[in-house]
């Protein structure tokens, strides 16, 4: 079983993030992907603005009509303060998964800073790491930008070479050079707030829900008593 681990404050979660989970689980044949919302990023001054109940609920929408085997967790929102990579891995651990299981899915730009993570370089064998390209940030300059861990570094595609890394094996850092669209949180919230359209950067039901319960400053669409089931799931 080889489980991914995508985590985000995803305020809201986007086709962005969605590119990545699917990339990664169809280049290194994961058999399902967690999408974690965050309680509180470490290296994010301002906390997300919508809640956490908000947050969760959008992500379970769009794993659910993603086609893919995406799935929300509530694991990082559950533990109160600061979510911190190395607590969440060994939570997963306590639930079951060895780490030779876990792929942790992070963008090369916040790899980058890995040296800054808390536990860095513990954490680093908890689980396989998977740094994806992220626009602007190519995977390319990676091992200029981390020296110490340049001769760690795998591409995804070596997975297949050896496709088994099991008990026993050490936990690896895979590179993956995969084209996600330019999309970020800040830039959904802003045009939220300017009153403009975000139906091309986030999933259909997540845009029916943002509207239908007003996130981002934007005032409550007219059909907000007509909610699917799944809209009210955690109102």
């Amino acid at each position: 079983m080889r489980t991914g681990v995508l985590g985000g404050t995803f305020d809201p979660i986007h086709c962005g993030h969605l590119a990545v989970a699917i990339a990664a689980r169809r280049a290194l044949s994961l058999d399902d992907v967690l999408l974690l919302p965050l309680n509180a990023p470490p290296h994010r001054p301002a906390q997300p603005e919508a809640a956490p109940i908000h947050r969760l609920a959008m992500t379970e929408l769009a794993a659910a009509g993603s086609g893919e085997p995406l799935r929300a967790s509530d694991l990082d929102l559950a533990r109160p303060g600061t979510t911190y990579t190395a607590d969440t891995l060994r939570a997963l651990h306590e639930m079951g998964l060895a780490p030779w299981q876990i792929y942790f899915l992070t963008g090369a730009d916040a790899f980058a800073e890995i040296a800054t993570w808390r536990e860095y370089p513990a954490l680093l064998d908890l689980a396989h790491f998977v740094v994806c390209a992220r626009p602007g940030h190519p995977v390319s300059s990676l091992a200029a930008r981390v020296p110490d861990l340049a001769a760690r570094l795998l591409p995804a595609a070596a997975l297949r070479a050896r496709p088994v890394l099991g008990r026993g094996h050490p936990t690896r850092i895979f590179v993956l050079n995969v084209d996600t669209p330019d999309i970020s949180s800040s830039m959904i919230r802003a045009r939220r707030r300017a009153g403009l359209p975000i139906a091309d950067l986030v999933p259909p039901d997540v845009d029916h829900y943002i509207r239908r319960h007003g996130l981002y400053g934007a005032a409550v669409a007219p059909d907000a008593g007509a909610g699917s089931a799944a809209d009210t799931l955690h109102a």
